[in-house]
């Protein structure tokens, strides 16, 4: 069988997505920046993992090529790591060790993530990446400009790292699927305990993605969804 690698897997909206894929019988594997929590959390779920600090970019690249090394392509690509840049980081306030800090974690090493596993699995035609994005980064709607630029900027390279790639893929008819997923303001270490959603609801999407049955002729991908739905970039 395949595996199923989750990012950010250690806590939060990733723990609750291998959680459930694992109880549905996918192999996991957890990557994460904290050993001791996410041994922890592997143990837990009784899976493998690899502990890599993400904002190191060589480290990020070594460890997700030695995955592929030894587990060929992943059946799943599950990237829900992430981090808030400071409250006050508004495009003209923002240092530059802060945007390289948020820019690495939350798009750089998903680009390494989506550029060596996720190459594999378009070779193979086969398998599924789901992105945990942000409402943050869209370029519509409510809610999307104004402060925390490095965040917002990074999510909406995100959205268009995914759109790009869907089109490159065909949109889903070479068997490879890949999408964004805003889960809305949920109660984890990001989002704080007065959150409206819990994990399991703000992971809910993601799980449906990794798991819906796919008709390209009449499914969709390539998009950023919430609450099982797609909204607009």
């Amino acid at each position: 069988m395949a595996i199923t690698v989750v990012t950010g897997g250690s806590r939060g909206l990733g723990f609750e997505t291998a959680r459930a894929l694992k109880a549905l019988g996918h192999e996991v594997l957890l990557v994460a920046r904290d050993p001791a929590r996410l041994h922890e959390a592997a143990t837990q779920l009784g899976c493998e993992y690899r502990a890599v600090d993400l904002q190191d970019l060589d480290a990020t690249k070594a460890t997700f090529e030695e995955i592929l090394a030894t587990y060929g392509a992943p059946e799943l690509l599950i990237i829900a790591h992430g981090v808030m840049s400071e409250k006050m980081s508004k495009t003209l306030r923002t240092t530059l060790d802060e945007w390289r800090r948020v820019m690495a974690i939350n798009l750089d090493s998903v680009f390494l993530a989506v550029n060596i596993l996720g190459a594999a699995m378009a070779e193979a035609r086969s398998g599924r990446i789901i992105i945990y994005s942000a409402c943050l980064g869209r370029m519509s709607g409510p809610g999307n400009a104004g402060g925390l630029a490095p965040y917002r900027i990074s999510k909406a390279g995100v959205n268009a790292l995914v759109r790009n790639l869907a089109h490159e893929t065909n949109h889903g008819t070479r068997g490879l699927l890949v999408d964004a997923i805003c889960p809305n303001h949920t109660r984890t270490d990001m989002g704080g305990p007065d959150a409206a959603l819990s994990v399991e609801e703000g992971a809910d999407t993601a799980i449906w993605l990794a798991t819906r049955p796919f008709d390209p002729t009449v499914d969709k991908t390539g998009f950023l969804w919430e609450e099982r739905q797609i909204i607009e970039w």
